[in-house]
């Protein structure tokens, strides 16, 4: 693993936004982590847009790209202290607390997530024209 995905990444990777689509394209080698939750929201946002046949391919190509993660009980308990001190999306908090425990940059164009400067991970913004 490399990275790790929020939902904003993979919807903009799957939509073919640049720079994210070639960000992760060149990252899917190392089978990036996302967490289930995140893949869940994915799942949502394509069913609502596309279809449930849709949605069920997206998840099934998915599983084989990804490293999708089951939230464990700890897991859990972290994402709700992030979401404690933090007012944001209870996704963006299990994204964040997946990527700090294993150390991984989340790779992310949620404006949510970039504007805070008390995350417990690393971000890379994936938006067009973002500085690093």
């Amino acid at each position: 693993m490399n990275a790790c995905l929020d939902a904003w990444a993979v919807l903009a990777w799957l939509d073919g936004e640049q720079p994210a689509y070639d960000e992760i394209e060149a990252r899917l080698g190392e089978h990036p982590l996302m967490s289930w939750i995140n893949a869940v929201e994915v799942y949502c946002r394509v069913e609502r847009t596309h279809g449930r046949s849709q949605a069920d391919d997206v998840l099934q190509s998915l599983r084989s790209a990804l490293e999708l993660e089951l939230p464990t009980q700890s897991r859990m308990i972290e994402t709700a202290r992030i979401k404690a001190a933090i007012p944001i999306a209870l996704g963006d908090c299990f994204a964040i607390a997946t990527a700090a425990a294993h150390h991984l940059t989340l790779l992310t164009g949620d404006p949510d997530i970039l504007e805070r400067d008390d995350l417990t991970c690393d971000v890379k913004d994936l938006r067009p024209n973002a500085s690093d």
